[in-house]
Formats: C-alpha cells, structure tokens, sequence
C-alpha cells in the first residue's frame, strides 16, 4: 500500500497500538498542488538524472491581449517558466539586463522599433539563448530579414497558441526550425535586398531638391500645367526634370517614379 501511494506522489502512514486499534494516514498531494510545487523548483528527471531545468521565457508583444494568452499556453505547460513580459524593445531591454532568459517569444512589429534588434542583444546577454519570431507579415523579405538577424524560427501571429509552445519545445530540444537549406536561400535573398536597398538609396540621394519637389508635386496629383505653375517653372524645364528624375530612379514612367519615391519616403501623399 505504502509503495502505491507513493507511486501517487502521496504517503502512507500506519500507526498501531495495543488496545488502541490501528490508525492509518493517507496523504496525496493534489494535482493542482503538484504544478505549484514544480512551478517553484526544477522537475524532476528519472533516477540517476539531474533535475531539468524549467526553459526561462522572455514574452515580448505590444498587445497584451495576445501577450497574456501567449503566457496563459506556456504556463499551462510542464517545463516553461514566463520570466517576464514587454510591450516595447525598451521594456525588453530593461528584462535582460536582470533576468536570464533561455528563449525570447519576440513580435517584429513593436511601437518603439523592429523587433529583430533584440535576437543579437539576446544572445549576448545569455549565450545559447534563441528567438522564436512572431510577425503579421510573413512575405520573403520579412521572414529573410528575420533570419539574417538571427532568429531561431518565424510564426505567423494568427498561429494556434499550442505551436507557440511546441516550437519552443522543439527548439530546446535541439530541433531545426528552418531547414539549412531554406536558411541559405532566405540569407542569399536578404543580401540581395540589402543590394537592391543600397541602389536605392543612391538613387534617391543624386535627386536635387527640385527634382524632390516636382516629385512632391506629383504625388499630389498635379499635371504638368500644375507643377510648372506651383514651382514657377516652364513647361519645357518641368519635362527636363521629369526626364531626369526617371533616369536617376532608373524607371519608365512618372507612376514608376512616384511609386519608388513613395516606398523609399521621398515624397508623401498629403490630405
């Protein structure tokens, strides 16, 4: 009997006395009581093994709705521990300057910043530390830049809770979530954009100010009448810096220019 309940995480007591009777004490530690006591100490391993270590989390998510279900999942867990939770790349950076953290849950879109900066100040901080990735963007150039900047593994924010917590799992395990190949790819890809980026900005860096403005002009919808009459030009100079602008820029056309220097913040469309 002593040996079954003890099997149970219980004890068994028996007491006997002459005349007295027998009295027996039967002590089972509840299972909501047996998580609290592993959520306060390390698990324990088979015999022989040392204790395993609970994998220390670091949450990093601007919206606290999303944030506290993602730590809600892992607590449920055996073998996780939620070290503390950010909104915001500063808050995180505070965290790491006082908590170890064995694995960031790390939202690339926070207010103060690209979350992708906080994997290398992860790893030097803690040494064999990973960052398992969440975005609402998952295009190539994001998941590349992602990749490039160290992170273990890259989910879709609209992901099932449960693969959060089972590709954590996995990483500690010692599991690829990217396969060596695909990293290779995604590093080559974000090279060449890195590539493409420089181009760009040399580009936009040889337009003179005028250029700049008959691109300004453009993208609030002014005709050619229009911009040579707000920039007090003629006709003929405003085609010749349109002429210009698109050999600079390296397009075709004035919607081809308009565009580039929208995507690289040249211009902006104004109310």
């Amino acid at each position: 009997m002593r040996e079954r309940a003890r099997a149970r995480d219980g004890d068994l007591e028996i007491e006997s006395e002459p005349g007295g009777g027998t009295k027996v004490r039967f002590e089972l530690v509840l299972k909501k009581d047996r998580e609290e006591l592993k959520n306060g100490e390390p698990e324990e391993g088979k015999p022989g093994e040392e204790p395993r270590q609970r994998v220390r989390i670091l949450l990093v998510e601007d919206h606290a709705t999303v944030r506290e279900a993602i730590a809600s999942s892992f607590e449920r867990e055996a073998g996780f521990e939620i070290v503390d939770q950010a909104a915001s790349l500063a808050q995180a950076r505070r965290i790491l300057d006082v908590e170890p953290v064995d694995v960031a849950v790390v939202d690339l879109g926070l207010p103060d910043g690209y979350g992708g900066e906080l994997i290398g100040e992860l790893t030097e901080a803690n040494p064999g530390a990973q960052t398992l990735v969440l975005s609402a963007n998952l295009d190539r150039a994001e998941i590349a830049r992602a990749v490039e900047s160290g992170a273990a593994g890259v989910l879709h924010k609209t992901v099932h809770l449960d693969e959060v917590v089972e590709a954590v799992r996995r990483l500690r395990a010692g599991e690829t979530l990217v396969p060596v190949e695909e990293v290779v790819e995604l590093l080559r890809f974000a090279g060449s954009k890195r590539e493409e980026e420089y181009a760009a900005q040399q580009a936009v860096a040889r337009l003179t100010p005028r250029e700049t403005e008959v691109l300004q002009a453009l993208a609030e919808g002014l005709d050619g009448k229009g911009i040579s009459e707000k920039l007090n030009i003629s006709l003929r100079t405003e085609r010749n810096h349109k002429a210009s602008i698109l050999a600079k820029l390296g397009v075709h056309s004035q919607l081809q220019a308009l565009v580039f220097a929208l995507r690289h913040r040249v211009v902006e469309i104004r109310e």
